[in-house]
């Protein structure tokens, strides 16, 4: 993990946070160099995002869930995404979403990137109560 690029951004949480290192590293990695196909355009077709596209990328510490989070703009979005990276064999309550909502300052939606030990990533969009689904 040290030799690869992202270290040096991801350094000062991931030594903080060694328990959460290795789904960040795998988070950040696919969204600024792999590419992804989790989000959805508003016309809902499939949309191969180049993660090199996103802009304005930031690592954000979430203190309170000992972790960090991930924050950026997809290309052709104005809104700011915040994408919060967990481990498949970490165990999440309501409280803890709760937590990453308010450290984010309650956006309207999150991304779980939940992570595997197979190098396999499934994100979840989660919003705080009931959304009505687009249809």
């Amino acid at each position: 993990m040290q030799r690869h690029p992202s270290y040096k951004v991801l350094q000062p949480v991931v030594t903080k946070y060694p328990r959460a290192a290795g789904c960040l590293f795998q988070t950040y990695n696919d969204i600024v160099y792999g590419q992804s196909r989790f989000f959805r355009p508003d016309d809902y077709e499939t949309e191969a995002l180049s993660a090199q596209g996103w802009t304005d990328v930031q690592v954000l510490e979430l203190e309170g869930l000992s972790r960090a989070a991930i924050s950026g703009k997809k290309p052709k979005m104005d809104a700011t995404l915040y994408v919060v990276p967990c481990s498949l064999a970490e165990t999440l309550s309501f409280g803890w979403l709760q937590d990453a909502f308010t450290q984010l300052s309650d956006p309207p939606e999150i991304f779980l990137a939940i992570t595997s030990d197979d190098a396999s990533i499934v994100y979840y969009k989660l919003s705080r109560g009931i959304v009505k689904p687009q249809l």
